[in-house]
């Protein structure tokens, strides 16, 4: 085992496309600057240094929030939530836990749960062995659970939960109707009063009308355009008691 902790690569597959188109378009510029089809020439470089340029810049910045912008960002979103150490805490899509770890840090007598289904995709490595590494490394084995389930249908009793947070997950839902049966699922399990902390690049004015519309009071924070990339938006839903 690992002496310190892995939190992986955000959308690996991603970036991995990133540096390839990058290089691709590198290796047409230098290598075919012209090239002449049916007697008329095309100066493709500088032109497609541009594009390798592009390719390359955002593949790095999201390498970049990977290795370093996502800690500080889990910890703006921790931020929301007015700790007493006592809470039961959800974290739907925990992936290698870093918002489940850095919650059950902050609790004394609470409880953090985590779920998932672990898509590759959206995380390198990601699986419950490696979420299972990184709990013994931080040691907060004690204070956490991991399981298995869809966010569109959750075995949580109703208001059993204090707090629910999220980081880049539910736009992995693809159709509207799941995301739409997943905002409630949080909704149903959050206490009278209990709070959910949502976090990611896209479709967050639909997840902000889903929690109004249950009647919970909604707070959306400007995009973080200089520590997360693609940049994030962070959703603060409240439950009335």
């Amino acid at each position: 085992m690992a002496n310190k902790p892995n939190y992986g690569i955000d959308a690996p597959n991603v970036i991995r496309n990133f540096f390839i188109a990058g290089a691709l378009f590198l290796i047409v510029a230098l290598a075919f600057p012209r090239v002449t089809i049916a007697h008329i020439e095309f100066v493709l470089s500088p032109g497609f240094l541009w594009p390798a340029l592009w390719f390359v810049f955002f593949g790095a910045l999201m390498l970049l929030y990977s290795l370093v912008g996502k800690f500080r960002h889990r910890d703006r979103i921790l931020a929301k939530v007015a700790w007493t150490g006592a809470e039961s805490v959800l974290d739907v899509g925990t992936g290698r836990g870093l918002l489940l770890i850095g919650a059950a840090k902050r609790l004394t007598t609470g409880h953090a749960t985590g779920i998932d289904i672990w898509n590759a995709e959206d995380l390198s490595g990601n699986g419950p062995e490696a979420l299972k590494a990184n709990i013994a490394l931080e040691d907060v084995g004690e204070k956490t659970t991991i399981k298995s389930e869809d966010a569109r249908q959750m075995s949580f009793a109703d208001g059993s939960i204090d707090v629910v947070l999220s980081n880049v997950c539910l736009h992995n839902i693809y159709d509207r109707p799941g995301r739409t049966k997943a905002c409630r699922e949080i909704v149903r399990v959050l206490k009278p009063g209990g709070v959910a902390v949502i976090s990611d690049y896209k479709l967050m004015k639909e997840y902000a009308a889903e929690f109004a519309s249950a009647g919970l009071k909604v707070e959306m924070c400007p995009l973080d355009w200089t520590g997360t990339w693609p940049p994030l938006r962070i959703l603060v839903a409240r439950k009335p008691l």
